[in-house]
């Protein structure tokens, strides 16, 4: 490396002694000093500053002063010895070990007639590097030789470092002085321009900005810093590689031992702070400490020096504020290098001393938490209490994966067995998804700890609702059993874990029959005993089973909704009702209690209702013909790593038919090649996939494979008793397939069949569903007549699918009258009805029929608040009215990314592209369409 490197920005400094010489050379000595912090080059002006002496013809007498102990005037010994060829008297061993004052004074005369004898060669530089690391009595003669040098051809030139500390500072030489006999050059911290020129002087002149830039950030300013650091990064290609964060990349390590010899020399409280600063400013941003009293209370040290502290490092550069202007390194490498020196033990003492000062200084909760999940355990009960209200918040905000980090080390706290068995269920609930072989044991062990008849409740469900989910569902009915007889003084939760049970036993067919006999035999003996969450079950089986109406079983459910039950039953009976909510087509309802039941659910426990409410959500978004908000529900799902793993989820199963819908056929077989059948056993998912594969294959023109899965579904349905058309219609479903194939007594038998379920449960969208497929297959004027009633019922109903294939089935039929005319308009608006939604599918259909009778559609405008979805629609109003994307998933408790997603397909539909256009988009067509959207009410 070039001489002149060090000197960058030191010009000033080397006049300043080059005119001293001069001076001196003429018989007028004095005292330079050089000050300057640890780093800053003072050993580099000085030599330079040395070589220029020598130029002019002085004398140069050396001595760089160190901290080892030393006897006394030992620096000054040194420092005269330079020249032994020249006589003058040296002390002996046994003289510098005298302590007598009167041999002191006699020692440091003789080195004075030393010195004298030097200048009589020629002017003498008497360069000492280091000064403030003398012996005392050094340092005292060399004041005394400032003060009498004054007459003589001698330049005293001494560099001393003058860096604040948070130890008390040491007297400077120049303390004792009058500036007549002194002369003081402090230097700067290199400036960014000059440490970039030092940068490239070494690597080249080519190298990327970027890379010099962040070169510069890391050496502070200190040519000592910049220079290691090139060191340890020779050879590398600035182009190919940045600058790394770890000094375990570096090599041959010159950079940490640069910044360990910066922490030696400013002493051990300033180092111990400076560690301190380099724990609590991890990469997260660290606490809000701005005037040092946090570092002060880790480090037991005066808190306005540690305020000094870091003003100084700042302004040397080593130190930079952030944002919220707290002082953080000037670059993480530095940062690690300050650590580096420190060993794990030392690391995680100062980690818990950290946490336990920022938790008396008010700082957050996760801030305190990241701490201790650095520090060893365990730190105290106060530890636990932090790290669990850091996990019920990670749950809150859907970062899983740091909850289960913290619950994990809140487990190496010394916890009573109660409240180890209740973190033991939140972490195994929350590992289940992502790690089920860690998460079913540690709910085990759960189960067996739980002493408080409420947690041994809370632990027995989630443990079953684990085991059910890897498809043991015996074990976690016994399991569940178990708990419930353990439960029996306490009726209340005995009930939450039978309802438990109950949603548990849906996954085995023979289980389920026989969960379910026991539970309407108990209500037929005595039925004033049963406890509400029981009797809505009830309702939902004989719901399927087709033994109720739908305003029968929906004037059940509410009424039992008024009625008290346990919180850990509650949302079991929520979800009872929404499914009758649901199959009744009340969607605006069943999504209220869908909402309800998930914001009672506590996210950190494990509970199969909540898997339930979540797919009748689902199912709320296939029922209104939502294709998009079906589909941003599964990505949403599937970013949480919801879902069993290695089973078809029940959104996976409702996505094949909508991505069947919107025109992709081939992502939709993707899907039903991953949701094998076979995986899901004998559980309800089997039927429910296969009616959806059915779907999936009618809708590709293959009647033949379509039926298969059709009347398997049925038959699987049967053998649970789910005979109703409320789940899966299969039996028209297998009619329009029949028709297809020409088997057309078949198809009236099971639409006749279905006919006589729908008519039980007497809903319109049930009843337009039959009525279209038997005037389909039945033809004729009588035919359209069913046809004409099926329009009529479904324009009373939410369910758009069913309402445009009635649609189109008129105007095929109206076709085949003769009556083209006629079949236009409900085919128009079929297609009309289908583009809006997005159905591709159906909006094909509608148009090829339309062709058919000799007409072409006449498109209407792709935009427009027509084409909203119903989410789509509440989505963008709240948005417009200024709700925050996460404001409005929680209100319709919606993951973020699905409300990101229906907002982004609302702005395509709208034609706008910024969230502030959506006012006025909105308001635009309250006049285009004369539509009342509820905005104004909104707002």
């Amino acid at each position: 490396m070039p001489a002149a490197e060090p000197l960058l920005e030191r010009e000033a400094g080397l006049a300043t002694v080059a005119a001293e010489a001069t001076r001196a050379c003429s018989g007028s000595g004095r005292l330079v000093l050089l000050k300057g912090a640890t780093g800053t080059g003072r050993s580099a002006l000085l030599e330079a500053a040395a070589r220029h002496a020598a130029a002019q013809g002085m004398q140069v007498l050396r001595v760089r002063c160190s901290t080892e102990p030393l006897a006394p005037l030992t620096a000054v010994c040194q420092l005269l010895s330079d020249r032994p060829e020249l006589a003058y008297p040296v002390l002996d061993t046994a003289d510098a070990g005298d302590a007598d004052p009167a041999a002191h004074r006699e020692r440091a005369a003789r080195l004075w007639r030393a010195l004298l004898t030097w200048t009589e060669e020629a002017p003498l530089f008497m360069a000492i590097d280091d000064v403030h690391l003398a012996d005392s009595t050094s340092r005292g003669w060399l004041v005394e030789a400032a003060r009498l040098v004054e007459r003589l051809p001698v330049l005293l030139v001494a560099t001393e470092r003058s860096q604040y500390d948070v130890g008390p500072p040491v007297p400077g030489l120049d303390r004792a002085l009058s500036s007549g006999v002194v002369r003081t050059h402090t230097l700067a911290p290199l400036r960014a321009s000059a440490s970039a020129r030092l940068v490239r002087a070494a690597v080249g002149t080519e190298v990327p900005d970027a890379w010099v830039d962040d070169m510069v950030r890391a050496g502070a300013g200190s040519p000592l810093f910049l220079r290691a650091l090139l060191d340890d990064l020779r050879g590398q290609d600035p182009s190919a590689a940045g600058i790394p964060e770890s000094c375990a990349a570096l090599y041959s390590g010159a950079f940490p031992a640069a910044v360990s010899w910066w922490l030696e020399c400013a002493g051990a409280e300033s180092a111990e702070v400076a560690r301190a600063l380099a724990v609590v400013n991890g990469p997260d941003g660290g606490h809000e400490d701005g005037d040092g009293g946090l570092l002060a209370a880790m480090t037991d040290s005066d808190p306005s020096r540690v305020r000094g502290w870091l003003t100084a490092m700042t302004h040397l550069g080593l130190l930079r504020p952030d944002s919220k202007g707290r002082p953080r390194y000037a670059h993480p490498l530095l940062r690690d290098a300050v650590l580096s020196g420190w060993s794990g033990d030392l690391r995680g003492a100062s980690h818990a001393r950290a946490a336990e000062a920022m938790l008396r200084h008010g700082a957050s909760t996760e801030a305190v938490a990241g701490q201790l999940l650095s520090a060893p355990a365990p730190v105290g009960a106060w530890a636990a209490d932090v790290l669990l209200d850091a996990a019920a918040r990670a749950v809150g905000e859907g970062r899983t994966a740091d909850a289960v980090v913290l619950l994990r080390r809140a487990l190496s706290e010394a916890l009573p067995p109660a409240r180890q068995a209740t973190v033991l269920t939140q972490l195994g609930s929350l590992e289940f998804a992502a790690f089920p072989a860690a998460g079913i044991p540690r709910l085990t062990e759960a189960t067996r700890l739980s002493h408080e008849p409420r947690d041994r409740a809370r632990s027995a469900i989630a443990l079953g609702t684990a085991l059910a989910g890897r498809g043991e569902v015996r074990a976690a009915l016994t399991a569940l059993a178990s708990a419930e007889e353990g439960l029996a003084a306490e009726p209340g939760l005995a009930a939450a874990v039978r309802s438990a049970s109950m949603l548990v036993s849906d996954r085995d067919q023979a289980l389920r029959r026989e969960m379910y006999g026991r539970l309407r035999a108990e209500a037929g003996r005595a039925p004033e005993s049963a406890d509400p969450v029981g009797r809505a079950l009830a309702t939902q089986y004989e719901s399927t089973a087709g033994l109720l109406s739908a305003e029968t079983a929906l004037a059940r459910v509410r009424d039992l909704l008024r009625e008290p039950v346990d919180p850990l039953a509650e949302s079991v009976l929520v979800a009872a009702a929404a499914f009758v909510a649901l199959w009744a087509d009340e969607l605006d309802e069943a999504e209220r209690l869908v909402r309800r039941g998930l914001a009672e659910q506590r996210a950190s426990l494990l509970h199969p209702a909540h898997s339930t409410l979540l797919n009748i959500r689902a199912e709320i978004f296939a029922a209104r013909g939502d294709y998009p908000g079906l589909l941003a529900e599964l990505d949403s799902r599937r970013a949480a790593g919801a879902g069993a793993p290695g089973r078809p989820g029940h959104t996976e199963v409702l996505a094949i038919v909508a991505l069947a819908e919107t025109g992709c056929p081939e992502e939709a077989a993707a899907l039903a090649d991953r949701c094998d059948p076979r995986d899901a056993s004998d559980s309800w998912e089997r039927p429910v996939l296969h009616f959806a594969r059915g779907r999936l294959r009618a809708a590709c023109d293959a009647p033949v494979g379509a039926l298969e899965d059709f009347l398997e579904c049925g038959r699987r349905q049967s053998a649970r008793d789910v005979v109703s058309p409320i789940v899966t219609p299969w039996r028209t479903a297998a009619a329009e397939c029949l028709l297809t194939l020409g088997r057309t007594d078949e198809a009236v038998a099971l639409a006749q069949e279905e006919m006589g379920f729908a008519e039980v449960w007497n809903t319109p969208r049930r009843l337009g569903r039959c009525l279209r497929v038997l005037g389909t297959a039945t033809g004729g004027r009588y035919g359209l007549e069913l046809t004409d009633r099926a329009v009529r019922l479904l324009r009373d109903t939410p369910a758009e699918t069913d309402l445009i294939q009635a649609l189109i089935a008129q105007g095929r039929q109206l076709t085949a009258a003769g009556e083209r005319t006629r079949a236009r308009d409900p085919l128009r608006e079929a297609a009309d009805r289908a583009g809006r939604i997005g159905a591709v599918r159906l909006r094909a259909l509608a148009e090829n029929a339309l062709r058919e009778c000799g007409a072409r559609h006449r498109a209407t405008p792709p935009g427009g608040q027509a084409a909203l979805t119903d989410s789509e629609r509440r989505i963008a109003e709240l948005a417009a009215a200024g709700r925050t994307n996460a404001e409005i998933g929680e209100l319709l408790h919606l993951a973020r990314r699905t409300v990101e997603t229906h907002l982004t397909s609302a702005y395509r539909k709208l034609g706008i592209r910024r969230r502030t256009e959506l006012p006025r988009a909105l308001d635009q067509l309250l006049v285009d369409t004369g539509m009342e959207v509820g905005l104004r009410a909104v707002r």
